[in-house]
């Protein structure tokens, strides 16, 4: 996530790129013109005004006769300085209201000491037995963590059980001793999950005390780069505001259950919310933590190869192949420019088509490293299979593209 910033920079206006300055010419000064002599009396108007004048003295009168009660200067109220009155009662209750008052106790403050300095992000509650998710890149490499469940209370140690930066999870563990009446929050299906349903964001940005933001799902199937620079699939984006310390927390639906967590923001070069969020799915967490918890690492298959569209519009050109990758031992070859095809053009893995370069990835899916995947391509306009073993992916990307 960028780091936080003043939503006015504080420069020098007239060095300020970001906005235009102009300067408003001061008018010249005129002696004032003669005032005009008053128009004559209209003796109309002055006997009308008279009439109405008696009018209402009549009716004041009227008025004090049937015991008619009207504002004279001892009901003005008094300049003593107190409070002006408030309009009693309470708004009803809406359905954010609802929703923060039933999972607001679940969600957590997450501090990280790294590098000799403070991290901070959000966390929240999965189940009774104290384990909380966040996100990899708010826990970093550190092995302990500390957890505010309120913000008026203290901190309790936490243990970091699992991350796995390919997917931005991680999880701990707090005693429940330090933690009494935890509140759970359910994970919902993410695939069931539309465009337009409510989405609500829980976590503690810019250092301030346990927030929500409400805004609606405002997009699926997203793309964003995870802390180890491969890509992470099936993302909620979200207009919900979240900033830097939403990390890790909650995305909630209108029934208060988890459908993401919160992991990036769209800045557009700016530092805050722009509108844009996106929110790894909970599918993928449900996916994961059970793993991380029970001390597995997450192996992912890799394939090593870069690719991109075709020219051609069919298939993914492969653009770069990782030295020493599975796709180079198969002899997958690479286009020798950007702006060439002359190099394998993958148009199926496994007998799925492939018709962009995202099919790729999602074609080996669920695949573990050494298993054997028949990938077809598009060789001098001729198509071949080429069977290729699975490697383990690595730490980091390898490659300046995508590497699936």
């Amino acid at each position: 996530m960028p780091g936080s910033g003043s939503l006015w920079s504080g420069r020098d206006p007239q060095q300020d790129s970001d906005h235009h300055w102009i300067e408003v010419p001061q008018p010249v000064q005129r002696p004032p013109a003669p005032e005009p002599p008053p128009p004559p009396r209209d003796r109309t108007k002055v006997l009308r005004r008279a009439l109405a004048a008696t009018a209402a003295a009549a009716l004041l009168a009227a008025g004090a006769l049937a015991g008619v009660t009207l504002l004279d200067e001892k009901d003005e109220p008094a300049a003593t300085g107190e409070p002006l009155p408030v309009s009693g009662g309470r708004l009803p209750a809406n359905r954010v209201n609802e929703i923060y008052d039933q999972v607001g106790e679940g969600v957590v403050s997450v501090q990280v000491a790294r590098n000799g300095s403070a991290a901070s992000g959000t966390g929240f509650v999965i189940d009774g037995d104290g384990t909380v998710v966040t996100n990899s890149h708010v826990i970093g490499d550190a092995e302990q963590a500390q957890v505010r469940f309120d913000d008026t209370g203290r901190a309790v140690p936490a243990r970091v059980l699992g991350r796995d930066p390919s997917s931005d999870i991680a999880v701990l563990s707090v005693d429940r001793s330090s933690a009494p009446g935890l509140r759970v929050l359910p994970l919902a299906d993410s695939d069931k999950v539309r465009v337009g349903d409510t989405a609500i964001a829980i976590g503690y940005p810019l250092g301030l005390d346990r927030t929500a933001t409400a805004g609606i799902v405002s997009g699926l199937g997203r793309e964003i780069r995870a802390p180890n620079g491969f890509t992470i699939d099936e993302v909620i984006q979200t207009d919900a505001p979240i900033n830097p310390g939403n990390s890790g927390g909650p995305l909630i639906d209108a029934s208060g259950r988890v459908i993401g967590v919160n992991s990036q923001i769209a800045t557009a070069g700016s530092q805050g919310n722009v509108g844009i969020g996106f929110a790894v799915p909970s599918n993928t967490v449900r996916e994961i933590v059970p793993r991380l918890k029970g001390g597995q690492s997450i192996d992912r298959p890799f394939l090593g190869v870069s690719t991109g569209a075709s020219l051609s519009g069919r298939g993914a050109v492969v653009r770069e192949v990782t030295p020493g990758g599975p796709a180079e031992d198969a002899g997958i070859r690479a286009s020798s420019s950007l702006l060439s095809d002359d190099g394998d053009v993958i148009v199926g893995v496994e007998g799925r088509a492939v018709t962009e370069p995202d099919d790729v990835a999602q074609a080996i899916e669920g695949k573990r490293p050494g298993d054997r995947v028949t990938v077809r391509v598009l060789r001098d306009g001729q198509e071949r299979d080429i069977a290729v073993t699975l490697g383990r992916r690595p730490a980091q990307v390898t490659t300046p593209q995508r590497v699936p």
